[in-house]
């Protein structure tokens, strides 16, 4: 082969060489660019109809308020109450409340101008309605809501002792979820009896005020059961003796709901002698029942009137002998 026949042999093999790098090259080229234009498509777009689901807050607002607390007529800072929440069918059916598996179950909500609860709780979802159920004081545990055990002290000579005997339940109904505070309606379960001690004939204001004098509430039940989502209140137990708060020369006490069969209802006790006033009475929830005792030596006993905190236009007064 002449050396002209072998220059033209490898310009033929480099130019076979070019061309197949150039055809490479063509080829991830390609590559590239496709990959490139799946890259910039844009993501798949999230499902839409996810459910915005608001925080649960609360207010409360008494219905009875003419029943005072210790000091205010509302809820005070330091306040704490149970809130149960059930939550609704999804065609707006009711469900029972129960002692456990609601939605929310005895969570503790404590009070400083406004409610905040323990741990925050939320709506099930934006769309199911719910039933609001609370009581006060708050228990960490709660052995039934239908027959939940209370008790009122008997000395409530003491204002903590007083306060501690307070019970107010509250409920609102078919609730749709709301960033607003749900509005719950509370009042008090229990009476509210008030004694006020008077000088009568053989007394005067200042012998009065200057003897030793205790008033004492007979034959009264302190134990009670109550059925949170019936909003009702049983007395139970045996009967006993409930001694009042003294504030501002009136004696008051907080009354389990009941009939009190005939006896010594108040005993008032001036420098160790007892005056008595024997009658029976019925005490209704959330009622205030103001009682005037009249102290007459001469008579050896008490003029007792007695006006209930919604007037009927009765006359329960009565004397003692």
């Amino acid at each position: 082969m002449s050396v002209l026949s072998l220059i033209e042999e490898r310009v033929r093999r480099i130019g076979i060489r070019f061309s197949m790098l150039l055809l490479a090259s063509i080829a991830l080229g390609a590559c590239s660019s496709g990959e490139d234009e799946l890259l910039d498509e844009p993501e798949p777009s999230v499902p839409s109809g996810e459910q915005e689901v608001w925080p649960i807050t609360i207010s409360t607002v008494m219905e009875n308020d003419g029943y005072k607390r210790v000091t205010d007529y509302a809820f005070e800072a330091g306040d704490e109450i149970g809130l149960y929440v059930v939550s609704r069918e999804s065609d707006g059916t009711a469900n029972p409340l129960q002692t456990q598996g609601n939605h929310v179950d005895n969570m503790r909500f404590t009070y400083s101008g406004v409610w905040t609860a323990d741990t925050p709780v939320y709506w099930k979802d934006d769309v199911t309605h719910a039933d609001f159920y609370l009581y006060y004081p708050y228990r960490a545990t709660v052995g039934n809501v239908e027959t939940m055990s209370f008790q009122v002290n008997a000395d409530q000579s003491r204002e903590e002792a007083y306060k501690a005997s307070d019970l107010i339940l509250g409920q609102v109904q078919d609730v749709a979820p709301t960033e607003s505070a749900v509005r719950i309606a509370a009042r008090h379960m229990l009476t509210q009896m008030v004694i006020t001690v008077v000088p009568g004939n053989g007394f005067t204001a200042e012998s009065l005020a200057a003897a030793d004098v205790t008033v004492r509430i007979n034959g009264v039940r302190t134990e009670a059961s109550v059925n949170l989502a019936a909003a009702t209140v049983t007395a139970v137990g045996e009967p006993g003796a409930v001694t009042p708060l003294s504030e501002d020369g009136r004696y008051k006490a907080l009354i389990v709901p009941q009939t009190v069969s005939q006896g010594n209802l108040v005993t008032v006790t001036v420098d160790g002698r007892e005056f008595n006033y024997p009658t029976s009475m019925t005490f209704e929830s959330g009622r205030r029942y103001q009682v005037t005792v009249t102290l007459n030596k001469t008579s050896n006993g008490i003029n007792v009137s007695i006006d209930p905190w919604e007037d009927d236009g009765i006359d329960y007064g009565g004397v003692a002998e």
